[in-house]
């Protein structure tokens, strides 16, 4: 995303309400949470479908602009937070639906094999991957009411302390792995202090936030429930790994691969910890800004 696209009124508009969601469920998750049942059913699954807005503000800017995918950024939230209610009311055990999997099998699918990219100009396909995880946000936090998810970013020093703990433990390990494999080069440069810290700002809320909510409050929390805790890390941390096949080149990267699933192992640990995604994002981020500030 460019500084020029940034600044277009219609742009930060677009931003700020797909921010809404996402910060009005991280930081006031008690009512977020109560939204949704409080409301009439034609609210409750056609206001998801203004999100759609978004994308006619941004595509519009640029001349981008597609009926088609209008009405599929109209269709698709609603369709989220009608399967999810359906997986509410067929998940009395609360041990997780198969539409909750559904769910997460096509929204994962169309971030990673980038389904839905084409419909955006050119380096602003990050807010298509943000409309899509609001729909999951609203559907899965507020519609299934899903428990135990941890999506609380009012940060607390707890989260710190085990965010960091995990980082000292997967980033020896990963960094003798990384330069011996090649995947890793070491650049010797002391970064500017402002760059450093607006690096890790963004990472933290770009990436690490969206990816460890999807991984570790939706796909780990309910596996869990399935197959146990062990075994529900491994798998996440897997199907993780799996998630950065194409990162960095258009062939499987199976450096990238490898080093992601063991790094989903320790940002699993993290979240599970205290079971709060600011843990394991926090992990995370500092994972990322110390690579690309050294490691690229």
């Amino acid at each position: 995303m460019t500084l020029h696209s940034v600044v277009r009124p219609t742009i930060v508009i677009a931003a700020i309400l797909l921010l809404v969601p996402l910060l009005s469920a991280g930081f006031a998750p008690e009512r977020f949470r109560k939204l949704a049942p409080t409301l009439p059913p034609a609210l409750r699954f056609g206001g998801p479908s203004l999100l759609c807005l978004t994308y006619a503000l941004v595509a519009r800017a640029y001349g981008v602009f597609h009926w088609q995918w209008l009405v599929l950024y109209a269709i698709v939230p609603s369709a989220i937070a009608l399967l999810l209610d359906q997986a509410r009311r067929l998940d009395v055990s609360n041990r997780g639906s198969w539409l909750d999997f559904l769910v997460l099998i096509l929204l994962g699918l169309s971030v990673d094999l980038r389904w839905m990219e084409p419909a955006w100009p050119r380096g602003l396909a990050a807010f298509g991957k943000m409309l899509l995880l609001d729909a999951g946000i609203y559907g899965f936090l507020s519609v299934r009411q899903l428990d135990g998810v941890g999506f609380d970013l009012r940060l607390k020093l707890r989260d710190l302390g085990i965010g960091l703990r995990e980082f000292s433990f997967y980033a020896p390990l990963a960094i003798a792995l990384g330069l011996t494999l090649g995947f890793l080069h070491f650049r010797a440069a002391w970064p500017q202090p402002l760059g450093a810290v607006s690096a890790f700002v963004f990472t933290f809320v770009a990436i690490a936030i969206p990816e460890e909510l999807f991984f570790r409050g939706w796909i780990q929390n309910l596996l869990e429930r399935r197959v146990g805790r062990s075994t529900a890390l491994i798998v996440t941390s897997i199907l993780f790994g799996f998630s950065h096949w194409n990162k960095r080149t258009s062939s499987f990267n199976w450096q990238y691969v490898l080093l992601a699933a063991i790094a989903g192992i320790f940002y699993g640990r993290a979240w599970r910890s205290q079971r709060r995604i600011g843990a394991s994002a926090l992990t995370h981020a500092t994972v990322d800004t110390l690579w690309s500030l050294w490691f690229r």
